[in-house]
């Protein structure tokens, strides 16, 4: 997966999650409210990850450029 599926799939784990928290809160579920909670837990991890990519992508094609560079 690339970096901005990575933080896309990562906000919608985020938003997904929170809004199972929201409801399970509302029913008194509290299955619910944990799964909701892991849920964006995953999410914020899946953001970090693309983040992650996409520092290491950039950070490579410096590197590349600067050896291109010299040569």
């Amino acid at each position: 997966m690339g970096s901005a599926t990575d933080k896309i799939k990562g906000i919608a784990n985020q938003v997904g999650g929170k809004m199972k928290e929201g409801v399970g809160k509302a029913i008194g579920n509290e299955k619910m409210q944990v799964e909701g909670a892991a849920q964006q837990v995953k999410g914020k991890t899946q953001q970090k990850v693309g983040e992650a990519k996409e520092v290491v992508k950039d950070t490579a094609d410096k590197i590349s450029e600067k050896a291109h560079d010299k040569l």
